[in-house]
């Protein structure tokens, strides 16, 4: 399935209601909030040709309500037990993410829970450590029966992250994880979500499963790679997925993603309608603009 890469022409229809919910003619829909981790792996082959280092993919289901179809980063919706205030966490404190994430506390809080949560439902891989040892070990191995048996689970919201964690001595480690980006979905779409983008390394000793019940399959690929396969028609991605794609594929290894992250905080962004030639298409961030306009020379 292909969709129109950006710059995306709009049809007069969609613009003309964008502007009937900027003028305050519609009610916009009340966004969810939610994560998504672009799950990062050490690449060992010396060409750069396809550019940047491997991230893990998952191609939803086309029975699903949202981006059916669409290749996408681990994530998901923020569960109300996210909010916990009680769960075992090692690493930056709420607080500081709070300032990172350009949100109060709570949702800080939430979000970086959420995005433990779902990458371990959406690939096998916990962010989490030992509590004795919190500062130093990251769990190894996360493949046997026990473990899978804990991730459908939490998967289907019979366990919750805090009682998950506690049962098994480990903490939550927030400094494994880097803020990307945040993007909420335009105006006039009738699904909108406030998405914050996080970036972490592949833990070494654990390795992705493709176990999620809302992918129909899962690979690693360079990001240019991915944005290439979106380009082909390939991989079917929506906007924010392939902009960040080519974005890291700007980067040579897993390790300058990382660093970049860290200097980073979340300003969310709206994609609201912009001129384009005699019609319309969808703004993007200003940072994105260059790294577009190269892609298209």
């Amino acid at each position: 399935m292909k969709i129109p890469l950006p710059p995306v022409p709009l049809p007069d229809a969609v613009a003309e209601l964008a502007r009937e919910y900027v003028d305050g003619t519609r009610t916009p829909v009340e966004p969810r909030q939610a994560a998504t981790v672009i799950l990062l792996a050490e690449t060992h082959d010396a060409d750069q040709s396809s550019g940047g280092p491997e991230i893990y993919y998952l191609r939803r289901q086309v029975s699903m309500d949202f981006a059916a179809g669409m290749a996408v980063f681990p994530g998901g919706g923020v569960d109300k037990r996210d909010f916990d205030a009680e769960v075992a966490w090692a690493g930056p404190t709420p607080a500081e993410w709070a300032v990172r994430l350009s949100c109060d506390e709570d949702l800080a809080r939430a979000l970086v829970c959420a995005a433990v949560r779902e990458t371990f439902e959406e690939s096998g891989v916990l962010l989490a450590g030992p509590a004795a040892d919190s500062d130093t070990t990251v769990v190894a191995d996360t493949t046997g029966d026990d473990w899978e048996a804990d991730r459908v689970a939490l998967e289907s919201r019979e366990l919750s992250l805090t009682d998950f964690l506690n049962r098994r001595e480990l903490e939550l480690r927030s400094d494994l994880l880097g803020v990307w980006d945040a993007w909420l979905t335009p105006i006039f779409e009738p699904k909108r979500y406030e998405t914050w983008f996080f970036v972490a390394k592949l833990p070494e000793g654990q390795r992705t499963r493709d176990v999620s019940t809302e992918s129909s399959s899962v690979a690693w690929l360079r990001a240019g790679t991915a944005a290439a396969q979106a380009e082909s028609g390939e991989l079917a991605m929506m906007p924010p997925t392939y902009l960040t794609s080519l974005e890291i594929a700007g980067f040579e290894t897993r390790d300058e993603v990382l660093a970049a992250a860290a200097d980073r905080t979340a300003v969310m962004f709206t994609p609201t309608v912009e001129p384009l030639g005699e019609g319309f298409t969808l703004s993007m961030p200003d940072r994105l603009r260059p790294v577009l306009a190269e892609r298209r020379r």
